[in-house]
């Protein structure tokens, strides 16, 4: 197991891009006191292609540079490093990593048509996590699954509106309310900024299911279990401190997008 001396009102989280600001989004709404680093992977996205001795290989890195900054808990914010690497993250560092759990659950307890669609990527399909949750709390309800092929890559290229999204997204959601699906799960950290996208096909008769708010709280729950409180009141605009492994004006748009006016010195560009 690793560790290093860590700072407990430091929250770290990454993402192989953008996506994983909206679960920053929650987190920071739900622990105003603490301070945070965002990593960006932005060099070696997307994951969803890559094999799973990759991610973990290089989600360790991150970890790496993480503890090394004195992070007391790692939110892996991307549901495909989720699939592949949490066990091994775990197994092998003696601080809290909070993973992506695929929102089934809420979408069939919730769903009145016992149908639901679920939009994630391969990495998140092909995962034993996604499997066990489809086992444990929806064997008993269709679920029509999508690969998002393609839509990481428009998110990072800020086409959250484009015309080639809309039609790409309704390549996908089409099929699902064609079945009946009455609940979506977004499986991508990146797919909650297409939700406006999304309801412009599915109408206000469907429900689009966020996890990042559930992830947010189970973070939250986790800091108070390990009695880790901050009393510190940060300004919000230097709170984070964001890195990003290739170039860093897509995140600063994004973030900026979330909080404007967030300083330029608080965005670092780092190669690992």
């Amino acid at each position: 197991m690793k560790n290093c001396k860590a700072n407990k009102s430091l929250i770290a989280i990454f993402d192989s891009g953008v996506g994983g600001l909206s679960v920053w989004r929650e987190l920071t709404a739900i622990l105003p006191g603490f301070h945070f680093i965002y990593l960006a992977d932005n060099a070696y996205c997307p994951y969803g292609p890559r094999p799973q001795e990759d991610i973990i290989a290089r989600t360790k890195l991150i970890a790496d540079f993480f503890i090394s900054h004195g992070a007391s808990l790692i939110v892996v914010a991307c549901n495909t490093a989720t699939a592949a690497a949490i066990d091994s993250l775990r197994m092998s560092y003696d601080i809290p990593f909070i993973g992506m759990e695929p929102a089934v659950k809420t979408a069939a307890l919730h769903s009145k048509t016992g149908v639901i669609g679920v939009l994630a990527t391969l990495g998140t399909f092909n995962g034993k996590l996604y499997h066990r949750t489809l086992e444990r709390f929806a064997s008993d309800i269709k679920v029509i699954e999508k690969a998002g092929t393609g839509l990481v890559e428009l998110v990072e290229a800020g086409k959250t509106s484009a015309p080639e999204t809309r039609e790409l997204l309704k390549l996908y959601i089409d099929p699902m309310l064609e079945e009946g699906a009455d609940h979506i799960v977004l499986g991508c950290t990146h797919y909650p900024f297409l939700t406006d996208e999304i309801k412009k096909i599915t109408g206000d008769n469907v429900v689009i299911v966020d996890p990042a708010p559930a992830v947010a709280l189970h973070t939250y729950n986790t800091l108070q279990q390990h009695g880790v409180v901050s009393e510190e009141k940060p300004d919000p605009l230097t709170q984070t401190i964001f890195y990003s492994t290739g170039p860093k004006e897509n995140l600063i748009r994004v973030a900026r997008s979330i909080l404007n006016a967030i300083p330029d010195e608080q965005f670092i560009e780092k190669s690992f």
